[in-house]
């Protein structure tokens, strides 16, 4: 499978997933860190991609997202943005409301 489609899938398949480096219990930068706190704090589950483990897809999504650094969060399948985004979209409590819109349709 082509690695953009084997991304869209993924991105498609789950309501919430966020592309970090490193994972939910070991974030391997703090921008991760910082993103995956403010998800926690939501209080759903949330697919995780590790891009320092998988360095296909580390290189590709940027070209199918139009969005160059990590993390990247996709909310049912729509770029969301990166750590200050979602760090914002928390404090303002939108956040909170988009995962659990994900989560329970």
């Amino acid at each position: 499978m082509d690695i953009l489609e084997q991304i869209r899938k993924q991105v498609e398949s789950n309501p919430i997933i966020l592309y970090m480096k490193g994972s939910p219990q070991f974030p391997m930068c703090g921008f991760s860190g910082r993103t995956v706190e403010a998800l926690k704090q939501c209080g759903e589950e949330f697919a995780y991609i590790d891009v320092l483990i998988h360095p296909e897809i580390r290189s590709n999504l940027p070209k199918f997202s139009d969005w160059p650094t990590f993390p990247q969060l996709f909310i049912k399948g729509e770029l969301i943005g990166g750590c200050d985004i979602t760090l914002e979209l928390f404090e303002s409590g939108e956040l909170q409301k988009m995962v659990k819109q994900a989560v329970n349709g």
